[in-house]
């Protein structure tokens, strides 16, 4: 297919941005052996900056080949609807009035069961909440799950190989956990509508092999972990103001109507700012909102939303070429270099797709979910939350291949069945 120049300028500006997104640890590391610059290198080190300041540099090159208001025209064009969910998300599922009420039920079933502690919520936490998300959608799931395994593995203790086995399997569990329902997935959202997949379809044909593939990751990532947990401490503070079961109630129905109004932003952005207010007006009962980090976060996808939609050209020929198998391979590919709900969306462009090519291109995407920081919606939002308990505070992408590349196997194998 013959390429415009703008189309050949945002596949290089596309290809830009994975080399700078594998090589942001490198930035971290300048960064200390050059303090005089050191801020310019911490921002060129931020993952969740990379691609934003890529799509700035799309858009600066569409008006300089083209016109200002093409430009414009383009950047308008795009749908911000899931940058804008995953910060409001973020930013509602952090509050310290969820977070504790869901670790004082996983507190409740560690201690229920004769187990140490530390060992079992690390593995509801790799296991159960990503499971969760099929309910309460992957970006909150991503959000609860990385809050709760901060302090048990992406700590100072465990070693760093460790740590990156840990977060590829929460990568991906989170990535195929989400696919009991219709809703919940970015690239299952993405389908549902246009090929008739309902929630019922979800948990009989995906559900129960992610559900396999989630609990046999995080059981085998438990035992490599089992020593350095059991020198780990179950996070338990005891605030000056503890959080009435009200208050707790309440954030809980403020993430309810986020998620049930996902597709809608003039909704769910109300409500957000309705949330705020009451954070405001109960404010002994709240930590510091994540505002930082979910406005980061939103910054990485939304600036994923201006590039990605500029490689449709090259993406779709080799989607709709590929025969099931090889689709799915390819899907699961594809998705490690471009995220997961962009590739399913241009499939269900494809006319006459066949239902077993349609399981496949599904299948191979959601399978590939942890391998890179953009291959799914929410995993910009774990790197925020744990980057932390990284060397540098940063986030190897190498790293995090090679620690998601045993879940991708399960994942894979799982659907393969």
């Amino acid at each position: 297919m013959q390429a415009t120049a703008i189309q050949t300028t945002a596949a290089i500006l596309f290809a830009l941005a994975l080399i700078h997104t594998f090589a942001a640890k490198w930035f971290e590391t300048l960064a200390h052996r050059h303090p005089r610059h050191a801020g310019l290198f911490h921002i060129l080190g931020e993952v969740e900056v990379v691609f934003g300041l890529w799509a700035f540099v799309l858009v600066v090159a569409m008006a300089l080949l083209g016109s200002g208001k093409e430009a414009l025209d383009y950047a308008e064009s795009r749908h911000y609807t899931e940058p804008l969910f995953v910060f409001v998300v973020m930013v509602v599922a952090a509050s310290r009035p969820v977070l504790e009420l869901v670790q004082g039920l996983l507190s409740a079933i560690a201690r229920a069961l004769p187990l140490p502690t530390p060992l079992v919520l690390t593995w509801l936490g790799l296991a159960l909440v990503p499971l969760l998300g099929s309910l309460i959608t992957e970006p909150a799931a991503m959000t609860l799950a990385a809050l709760i395994l901060a302090p048990l593995v992406f700590r100072q203790g465990p070693p760093e190989w460790l740590k990156y086995a840990a977060l590829g399997v929460l990568f991906v569990n989170v990535s195929i956990g989400g696919t009991l329902t219709s809703y919940a997935a970015p690239p299952v959202l993405m389908v549902a509508a246009a090929w008739q997949w309902d929630s019922s379809f979800m948990a009989s044909t995906f559900g129960w092999r992610a559900a396999v593939a989630v609990l046999v990751n995080a059981t085998v990532m438990v035992f490599c972990l089992r020593k350095h947990l059991l020198a780990a401490q179950a996070p338990s503070r005891r605030p000056a103001h503890a959080v009435p079961l009200v208050v707790s109630l309440i954030h809980l129905g403020f993430l309810a109507a986020v998620v049930v109004f996902a597709h809608h932003p003039v909704v769910f952005i109300g409500l957000f700012l309705f949330f705020i207010g009451y954070t405001q007006a109960y404010e002994r009962f709240q930590n510091p909102l994540i505002l930082k980090e979910g406005l980061l976060v939103g910054f990485f996808l939304a600036g994923l939303v201006v590039l990605g939609g500029m490689q449709q050209w090259w993406l779709q020929p080799i989607v709709s070429s590929l025969a099931p198998t090889a689709l799915f391979f390819g899907a699961l590919g594809l998705t490690a270099i471009t995220d997961n709900a962009a590739l399913t969306y241009l499939g269900s462009l494809i006319q006459g797709i066949s239902p077993q090519s349609q399981y496949m291109l599904v299948a191979g995407a959601v399978a590939g979910g942890g391998l890179t920081v953009i291959a799914n919606a929410p995993n910009p939002a774990g790197v925020a939350l744990l980057r932390r308990g990284f060397n540098d505070e940063s986030i190897s992408a190498l790293g995090l291949l090679a620690g998601a590349a045993a879940p991708t196997v399960v994942a894979a194998v799982m659907f393969l069945v």
